[in-house]
């Protein structure tokens, strides 16, 4: 019995550690899935799965010259440049949209202000438009910020997927108002249309539709970041007969005071990273400025149709995205 049962207790104690060890590595294995399950899995777009999102040096080295080139855009067209920024934050660096927008939004207040400063200086503005107006898009902006915060707390809706949807159908209604006023310009200038009913200011009617108008558009730039210039333009255009030398002028100054209270607004809702702004503010100011000393020597409608047809390509995309 001594003799038989010896080599199975050798076996089984020079086995045992390897099977001791073996069970280890499994139990091991099923605590690390166990943990990584018990983890909060993280939305698509999110830092941590996203490096170019979690980089600030590579949003710098991508992201500013970039940013130039939109600021140059801005400069020659007068186009937005949330139309331009916003969308490419959005699919070629991954960022969620509502980090986009808030980014954005903070980035473009900076391009405002300097501009509205240096146009109050030349007086190349009209000071009534620009106080009315701002009495209608500050609080409007307001209630659109006022929108967001109440679909990030409640979760009622994929806020996400909200603001690609938004940001997209503005950014088409926006591009297609302004290519069919280019076409009509060019194919058509002898073509008389109704004109709209021009705003008088010195009236309580007048007064009241300015500040309603811009109520609208000011909820429309705080819930997407776009049309802060390019809408508030063609309400310039149609309701108030600016001439070109005070419309430039106006439209920048009165985006300046929404995009203030604008920014405000959105650096409540936590979604501002500041590793997007900067690069943004270092590539869009001297854009500007180059864009602006070009402007003279490029011709406006042929640059205006292609970066026109880029925008609705981006807008439609969006619309299709979520």
């Amino acid at each position: 019995m001594l003799i038989s049962q010896t080599p199975a207790k050798l076996i089984s104690n020079k086995a045992y550690p390897a099977v001791q060890q073996e069970g280890a590595r499994t139990a091991w294995r099923a605590a690390g899935v166990a943990a990584h399950a018990s983890e909060p899995s993280q939305p698509t777009g999110s830092p941590d799965r996203n490096p170019l999102y979690q980089n600030s040096l590579m949003n710098y080295l991508l992201l500013a010259p970039l940013s130039f080139f939109a600021g140059i855009i801005v400069g020659l067209t007068a186009i937005g440049g949330a139309s331009l920024i916003t969308p490419m934050l959005i699919f070629m660096f991954q960022v969620p949209p509502a980090v986009a927008v808030s980014s954005d939004v903070v980035a473009a207040t900076l391009m405002k202000v300097i501009g509205g400063i240096k146009h109050w200086q030349q007086q190349t503005l009209d000071p009534q438009i620009v106080k009315w107006l701002a009495l209608g898009s500050v609080p409007g902006s307001l209630t659109g910020v006022g929108i967001l915060h109440l679909i990030k707390y409640t979760g009622a809706v994929n806020l996400d997927s909200l603001l690609i949807r938004s940001i997209g159908a503005v950014t088409l209604l926006v591009t297609l108002s302004a290519l069919a006023q280019l076409f009509l310009k060019t194919f058509l200038p002898k073509l008389k249309l109704p004109s709209p009913p021009e705003f008088d200011l010195k009236t309580k009617f007048g007064r009241l539709r300015t500040v309603s108008v811009g109520s609208i558009l000011g909820c429309v730039v705080a819930l997407t970041s776009v049309s802060s210039g390019s809408m508030f333009a063609l309400v310039l255009i149609a309701f108030f007969r600016l001439d070109s030398r005070k419309l430039v002028g106006t439209n920048i100054a009165q985006a300046a005071i929404l995009l203030i209270f604008t920014s405000l607004g959105h650096l409540s809702l936590g979604t501002v990273n500041w590793s997007l702004v900067l690069p943004i503010w270092l590539g869009t100011v001297p854009g500007v400025l180059v864009g602006a000393k070009l402007c003279k020597r490029t011709p406006q409608s042929a640059l205006r149709l292609v970066i026109y047809t880029i925008l609705v390509m981006v807008g439609w995309k969006l619309v299709h995205q979520a």
